[in-house]
């Protein structure tokens, strides 16, 4: 019998087993890989069938350059091209330790490797050399494990310098989330000024308070003054100075030498100052609560009718984006109401007329949440606005049950009394009124029964009078609008289009997303947001939808839907105390 040959028994059983039709799949791949690296590493180690030498600092490692090339794009690209290594028995290998190089055959060789803290880093530095992917994202995945906040930092310099964009983005949130720990290292004071400015900036910044960032910030610029001064003022922008405890930003922001020595951080401390005095009229990103700390900015929805718009509701909720809860809050003492008028003034809410006749006022002290009754208005109404301007509120046009008002209220609340400014240029109810750039715009709005006005009318507190700006795209009545980033934004009327309006330019835009046809709809803004609550749609029923507008982008998300379905109602942000429980960021 010849070699390989099969004897007559072999081929009976053969014969007896090719009448079964059952056929089995060898799948041994995995220990049969395991066998062949294992009698590879053998080889290696015995330097049997070995074609190449790497050497590195006058230390020879003797390899397999098919091992070598089936493990990184490195060598394959080094041995099966015209490079000058491909024909040479020997190569020297720079850059790296021998140690490190023994560490990376051994994988090639074995699909195992020792990572520990004192080779990670030389680990990851060779495996990005020779690309050897999975050796790297081991190491990756071992330095994730082992952030820390006196290590972060430094793994974010070692990330970014080797653009690992997971370990990255895991080291920001990291230093996001450990903020309080971290600041309290040396490395700290080494971290680039565009990577501290880019953590600043975050709402995710996980602080209890926000006088710790200004403390951080103030560190890091005297920890090298004469080259870091001028960057003060960039860095303080992203402070959320109006935000600092009143006492402490007397005491301690405004006496700051540092700070009144440079005249560009000066309008940062007006800003605070005229939040202080003005409260939420004031609106930057400076203003915005971050997510972390005790305090959100919430969304409080009052009163209103119902599905069918017959039954007048009581109820005050309290909305908070962050979160999505809804949460009642103390109820409106004198429900029996529609159509009146709401807006906030130092962060409490202030809520006036509804049905003929009436010139109650009530404000609701957020922090007591109770009603509080306080001087009535001059003149009652119904289908009018009120809206807070420099420090004062004004309660403009309306409906008296017999016609269409132009006079116009002021409220100081220094003396709890209510007096006539100038009278509007056309008499109009149901209008759209807003405040922006230090001026009052009334837009559109009914004048009878049947007519809607198309006019924009704008109002100086300081000149006391009213001229016209550029006329609307529209003419309707039962609008809203709100101010994003000195930009007016109008909805309601049953309008097909959410409209923008730039008061500098007097100029405006028409917005494509938009939920449908709404009339009497809540509208607010909220994180830099633009919220859209409830309102009566084309059907004339009352809806319970929330939608959110992100004024950069024009995107329309569905968010929430309310407790109830709601329309004429009052809609309003104002800033709660919430409890918070900081989740970790790391996923």
């Amino acid at each position: 019998m010849g070699f390989g040959s099969m004897g007559p028994e072999h081929q009976a059983l053969e014969t007896q087993m090719g009448s079964n039709s059952t056929t089995t799949d060898l799948n041994l791949q995995v220990c049969h890989a395991e066998d062949v690296l294992q009698n590879l590493n053998t080889f290696r180690k015995s330097r049997l069938f070995t074609d190449v030498v790497l050497r590195i600092d006058g230390q020879e490692f003797h390899c397999h350059r098919a091992t070598l090339s089936a493990s990184s794009t490195y060598f394959r690209t080094m041995f099966s091209t015209n490079f000058q290594e491909s024909k040479q028995d020997t190569v020297d290998i720079k850059g790296i330790s021998a140690d490190t190089m023994d560490c990376v055959i051994d994988y090639m060789y074995g699909g195992r490797g020792s990572i520990r803290e004192d080779n990670v880093l030389s680990l990851l530095e060779a495996s990005d050399l020779f690309q050897v992917s999975v050796l790297r994202q081991g190491c990756v995945e071992f330095l994730e494990k082992q952030l820390d906040p006196c290590n972060c930092l430094g793994f974010l310099n070692f990330a970014n310098l080797f653009a690992i964009q997971a370990l990255s983005e895991k080291s920001k949130r990291f230093l996001l989330e450990h903020f309080p720990e971290v600041i309290q290292h040396e490395e700290f004071l080494q971290l680039p000024k565009e990577v501290l400015c880019d953590q600043l900036s975050s709402d995710l910044l996980a602080i209890p308070k926000e006088e710790m960032v200004f403390e951080a910030v103030m560190h890091w610029v005297r920890h090298e003054l004469p080259t870091r001064r001028h960057a003060l003022k960039e860095l303080l922008e992203h402070v959320r100075i109006p935000l600092l405890d009143r006492i402490y930003f007397v005491e301690k922001v405004e006496t700051d030498e540092l700070i009144l020595s440079s005249k560009e951080c000066l309008p940062l401390l007006q800003e605070a100052r005229r939040y202080h005095i003005f409260g939420n009229e004031i609106v930057s990103p400076r203003t915005r609560p971050r997510k972390f700390t005790n305090v959100a900015e919430v969304i409080v929805m009052l009163g209103g009718c119902d599905r069918k718009g017959h039954t007048m509701l009581p109820y005050t909720e309290q909305y908070n984006p962050g979160t999505g809860e809804w949460s009642p809050l103390a109820k409106i003492p004198d429900y029996s109401k529609s159509e009146y008028a709401v807006c906030t003034f130092k962060n409490d809410i202030f809520l006036s007329g509804g049905n003929l006749y009436s010139n109650d006022v009530w404000m609701y002290n957020s922090q007591l949440n109770l009603w509080v009754r306080v001087a009535s208005l001059n003149k009652g109404r119904w289908r009018h606005r009120m809206v807070a301007l420099q420090g004062k509120l004004y309660a403009v046009g309306g409906f008296n049950g017999f016609s269409r008002m132009s006079s116009v209220e002021c409220y100081d609340p220094n003396s709890n009394s209510w007096s006539f400014t100038a009278p509007l240029l056309e008499s109009v109810s149901s209008a759209a009124v807003v405040a922006c750039l230090g001026k009052l715009y009334v837009i559109g709005g009914a004048l009878t029964n049947q007519l809607n006005s198309n006019k924009v009318q704008c109002y100086d507190p300081v000149k006391d009078d009213w001229t016209f700006a550029a006329s609307s795209p529209f003419a309707q009545r039962c609008i809203n609008a709100v101010t994003v980033n000195d930009m007016i934004y109008i909805m309601g009327g049953l309008m097909e289009n959410m409209y923008k309006y730039d008061p500098k330019d007097n100029y405006w835009t028409v917005m494509d997303n938009t939920p449908g046809p709404l009339e009497n709809c809540g509208l607010t803004v909220c994180n830099g947001m633009v919220y859209i609550l409830g309102g009566k749609d084309n059907m004339a029923e009352g809806t319970d939808r929330v939608f959110c507008i992100d004024p950069a982008s024009g995107q329309l998300t569905l968010v929430s839907t309310m407790p109830r379905c709601a329309s004429y109602h009052g809609c309003v942000t104002i800033h709660q105390r919430v409890r918070r429980l900081v989740h970790s960021l790391i996923t």
